[in-house]
């Protein structure tokens, strides 16, 4: 999903995905060399940060969207439908994404009543400033390590 979706989404809004943040799971974490998806991260110059071991709050915001899905999409889904197939259920959680996303306000933290996607376009220039910046320090860093530079 990160390579398929968040990244070509991130490179159409001409932004680079700088950090990723996830919890402890194996599926996250391992040995960088040897674990796929730190890899991919590596290869992909995106900075891991994980969660604080046994502490949710740390991951609040992700933790709520957990309960949203469940209270707004999952059980009400599976009481209107049977799903044959995985790829079924996948089509109609892909739409109320869409919906989550595009036509649902949110009152939380930084939405103020928006909805996730205005939130993220309003914010866009300020995240593409933090972008300069960030490039400007790599460029700076790489500069300063130079061999000419030495001496």
């Amino acid at each position: 999903m990160l390579n398929d979706q968040v990244i070509p989404f991130f490179e159409q809004q001409e932004l680079r995905l700088l950090r990723v943040l996830t919890d402890r799971g194996t599926e996250y974490c391992g040995i960088r060399e040897q674990h796929e998806y730190q890899l991919y991260l590596a290869i992909e110059d995106i900075d891991h940060t994980k969660t604080k071991a046994k502490s949710p709050q740390t991951n609040g915001i992700c933790e709520r969207f957990h309960r949203t899905i469940q209270e707004e999409f999952y059980a009400i889904a599976f009481r209107k439908k049977i799903y044959r197939s995985i790829e079924e259920l996948q089509l109609d959680l892909n739409s109320w994404l869409l919906y989550y996303n595009n036509e649902r306000t949110h009152t939380g933290k930084h939405c103020y009543g928006k909805t996730p996607m205005q939130t993220f376009l309003d914010s866009k220039a300020m995240a593409k400033e933090k972008l300069l910046e960030t490039l400007a320090e790599e460029q700076k860093i790489l500069t300063f390590g130079s061999k000419d530079n030495i001496g």
